[in-house]
Order: structure tokens, then C-alpha cells, then sequence
């Protein structure tokens, strides 16, 4: 797996990698950028949601669970002093679908993050992570 960032102008990237896609970086006025594109940190916490919620919503069609609806919010405290890392991060899985079985929610979060997400595994070494669900009924 490969990928790349190339400056644009001033504090804008784009960035891109095999699949071809690419997104815009850029920073904030206060760091001498113009607030054109997503900041480094986001993304990481934008990949660890996605893993998950791809995992989960796998996992829980498997099951048979009538999803109708999926979103995993991430809420990460970073360090006041640099380099602001993560020092603590929740993940909250808002499930919506019929009669939608909690066992089945929990299993799926958590097969999630102990066996499939690589995001989860990696960054699980070095910040705490926790989890918890809702499930609204449709």
C-alpha cells in the first residue's frame, strides 16, 4: 500500500493513494494555512471510524440484524503541549434498524476491535480507546 501528499500552495496538500482517490489537507489560518482541506489528525480519527463502521455493519448484516442506518462518532482529547497527541478517544456506534439485538450490537463492536479493525489495533497501543452503542428503533 502506498500513498502520497504533494504541497499545493502555502499550507494546501492533496493527497492521494492506490485507490486513486484524493483529499485535500490543509491547515489553519493561526499555522499559516488557508482552512481548504482536512487536518492530518481528523483523518486518523476519520479512518478509525470507518474501519469499524465497516466491520460492524458488516458483521451485523451477517447476523441477519435489520440495519437501517449506521454512524460512529469519535470523540478524542489530545495533549495540550506538542506533538498533541491522542491521549484518550470514544467511540459511539448510533445503530438504527428493527428490532435490532443489542447481544448482536455488542459482538459486532466488539469483534470489531479486538479481531478485524488494523486502525483499532494500532492505535489501541497507544491510547485508550472506549466504545458504547445506542440502537434507535425504526
Amino acid at each position: 500500500m502506498k500513498a502520497s501528499v504533494t504541497l499545493e500552495q502555502g499550507m494546501s496538500f492533496k493527497a492521494t493513494a492506490d485507490s486513486g482517490f484524493t483529499v485535500n489537507l490543509g491547515a489553519a489560518p493561526a499555522a499559516g494555512g488557508d482552512d481548504d482541506g482536512f487536518r492530518p489528525m481528523e483523518l486518523m480519527l476519520i479512518s478509525l471510524a470507518g474501519c469499524t463502521a465497516m466491520d460492524v455493519i458488516s458483521i451485523l448484516r451477517k447476523k441477519r440484524q435489520h440495519i437501517t442506518g449506521l454512524q460512529v462518532t469519535v470523540d478524542a482529547k489530545r495533549a495540550r503541549e506538542h506533538p498533541k497527541v491522542f491521549t484518550h478517544i470514544t467511540m459511539k456506534y448510533i445503530v438504527h434498524g428493527v428490532n435490532v439485538e443489542p447481544v448482536a450490537v455488542e459482538r459486532s463492536i466488539e469483534l470489531s476491535v479486538t479481531k478485524y479493525c488494523p486502525a483499532n489495533a494500532m492505535l489501541s497501543q497507544v491510547v485508550p480507546i472506549d466504545t458504547e452503542y445506542d440502537i434507535i428503533e425504526e
